[in-house]
């Protein structure tokens, strides 16, 4: 049937492009406009350096570190809410081989002060970019620097040709709401009804066109 060889041919693509991106050692270099991220603070210049990590480039201290911000960030939302807060699970998500990072590192310290982790992934039959975490320390929120590395992983899963970016965010965690809102994202078809009354919801925002 027409519509069955259509749908192989179209999944045969959404494989073919989930290959090419798994195999990228190098997202940003198509980009130059993320590789940095200046700004402002108390008349003093901050600049970021943004990089691209896959698992098996980022050193253990870093994935503790990664580990322990999203703990502090949102641990609270997760103890209050009917999942709990499992960091034995948080853990083995952030060191999983397929996982992939966007790293700011201050370029004054050298140290990491936020970060993105995520995948690319087969998603109810889409190529998506699936965004895990995304988290800022403290003194660098309100800074911008959080939409920037959206901005750079939206532009990412457009070069690949990948048809969503899709996201979880915790019904109470009523900051992350916005900002997700703000930057475009609507309830995925995928999230749960509210008959499951899931204590969080699947956001998305396409990347076609």
């Amino acid at each position: 049937m027409p519509s069955e060889t259509v749908s192989r041919n179209q999944a045969t693509i959404q494989q073919k492009c989930l290959q090419v991106a798994n195999r990228r050692t190098q997202l940003l270099q198509d980009f130059p406009q993320f590789a940095t991220y200046r700004y402002e603070q108390d008349g003093t210049e901050k600049e970021l350096v943004i990089q691209f990590k896959r698992r098996e480039e980022v050193p253990q201290p870093t994935v503790q570190w990664a580990f322990k911000l999203a703990e502090r960030n949102v641990g609270p939302q997760y103890r209050a809410c009917s999942l709990g807060w499992q960091p034995k699970i948080k853990q083995k998500d952030l060191s999983k081989p397929w996982a992939r990072y966007l790293l700011a590192v201050d370029r004054a310290t050298g140290k990491p002060v936020g970060y993105t982790m995520f995948r690319f992934d087969l998603d109810y039959g889409r190529a998506v970019l699936y965004c895990y975490e995304l988290q800022i320390s403290a003194e660098y929120q309100g800074h911008g620097l959080g939409a920037f590395i959206m901005q750079a992983l939206e532009q990412v899963a457009r070069g690949l040709s990948l048809e969503r970016l899709v996201l979880t965010v915790l019904k109470n965690n009523e900051g992350g709401m916005r900002f997700y809102r703000r930057l475009g994202y609507e309830i995925d078809e995928t999230s749960p009804d509210k008959l499951e009354d899931a204590p969080y919801e699947i956001l998305s925002k396409s990347m076609l066109g």
